[in-house]
């Protein structure tokens, strides 16, 4: 697969990517059944499950991007800390 030669995959980034095509699907069928209200949480601005869902997935990003700047050490570390980040994010925000 030439097209994705400009990558350096691995199997961490591969289920990353993996995990945010699922949130996607899950996030539109839930949507489609029950229909959100906008609500403002510890964020200063108010949101609705798809934007909680985009700032949880940015801040994976930056936290996976920093943690590939940073350190040597295991991506599974990052990707933890990036979920924790995303359930706080969805719940509270």
């Amino acid at each position: 697969m030439e097209w994705l030669a400009w990558m350096s995959w691995t199997r961490e980034i591969a289920i990353f990517f993996g995990c945010i095509i699922v949130m996607l699907i899950v996030m539109t069928i839930w949507e489609i059944r029950s229909p959100c209200v906008a609500r403002k949480g510890f964020l200063p601005l108010v949101t609705t499950r798809g934007d909680r869902l985009f700032i949880g997935l940015l801040s994976c990003a930056y936290v996976n991007l920093l943690w590939v700047a940073l350190t040597d050490m295991s991506q599974w570390i990052a990707a933890s800390i990036g979920l924790a980040l995303m359930v706080l994010i969805m719940a509270k925000a």
